[in-house]
């Protein structure tokens, strides 16, 4: 069992920088995927970034913007979000999966809102 919890949320302007993190209850070193998905009102969860497969992935809509990262040590990552828009608007969720049985976990999520 992992436990997940997201920080760093709040309220930006436009243009705008903020970075949130994701502390796990256990290593993250072990995990088949760590990363951030996030659901806008009235819109699907989506895949923001992650790290897979001794990779990265990126949504097309946040490359250049927005830059995962992760602290071993600490068994947290982050998300770097720069230049932020409005559409960025949304609950941030960090989600894990364990490998072998693909099990997912999420955390409780943390409200990004980007307005003027």
């Amino acid at each position: 069992q992992v436990q997940l919890v997201e920080s760093g949320g709040g309220l930006v302007q436009p243009g705008g920088s903020l970075r949130l993190s994701c502390a796990a209850s256990g290593s993250i070193f072990r995990l088949y995927a760590i990363g951030w998905y996030r659901q806008a009102p009235g819109k699907q969860r989506e895949l923001v970034a992650c790290f897979i497969s001794g990779g990265t992935n990126y949504a097309d809509s946040v490359k250049g913007r927005f830059t995962i990262s992760r602290d071993n040590a600490k068994n947290t990552v982050y998300l770097q979000m720069n230049s932020l828009e409005p559409e960025d608007t949304a609950v941030y969720y960090c989600n894990a999966i364990e490998p072998i049985t693909y099990d997912p976990y999420w955390g409780q999520g943390t409200q990004v809102t980007v307005s003027s």
